[in-house]
């Protein structure tokens, strides 16, 4: 039996998802980090002001668990957040060996800035109307939730930062 044979006798699906989605999470985070370099910032300082902005001032313990990071990463990443002006730590009222994290207004503005450039880039690289983007949107949505094991109609904030 030749491999071609082999190949044939399979029934694979035609319309695997899975290595288009690798492609294009390759593609553009490449790109993605290219694009932010002006800005100084990489994709996971990206994610850490989209938290802040979105959830509000979070616990730094918090922090780590929504980014999926150790705790020494998290320090690393908040502290050049911090050497930058985008973020503050504040001493936590109720238990003052703890801090709590929250953007400044700084952070705001670049953060703006920032995903005015990625949907610039996503425009560029995907080539979909807006209509196409707004129905992929929902349908990545409604992926990330059922992926997340929450309900499949739509995501929260807390489920995954915009």
């Amino acid at each position: 039996m030749t491999d071609q044979t082999v190949n044939n006798d399979l029934s694979a699906p035609n319309e695997l998802l899975s290595p288009l989605l690798d492609y294009l999470a390759r593609r553009l985070r490449a790109e993605i980090e290219a694009d932010l370099s002006p800005f100084g910032l990489k994709i996971r300082h990206v994610v850490a002001l989209t938290v802040l902005r979105d959830l509000g001032e979070r616990a730094q313990s918090q922090m780590s668990e929504a980014l999926g990071m150790d705790a020494t990463g998290i320090v690393a990443l908040l502290n050049y957040l911090e050497a930058q002006g985008l973020i503050e730590r504040r001493r936590a009222a109720q238990d003052r060996r703890r801090h709590n994290v929250v953007i400044t207004g700084a952070g705001c503005r670049r953060l703006a800035e920032v995903e005015q450039a990625i949907a610039g880039l996503e425009r560029r690289m995907f080539g979909l109307s807006d209509r196409e983007t707004t129905a992929l949107y929902q349908l990545l949505q409604k992926a990330t939730a059922s992926a997340a094991g929450g309900p499949e109609e739509s995501v929260t904030a807390e489920d995954y930062p915009r």
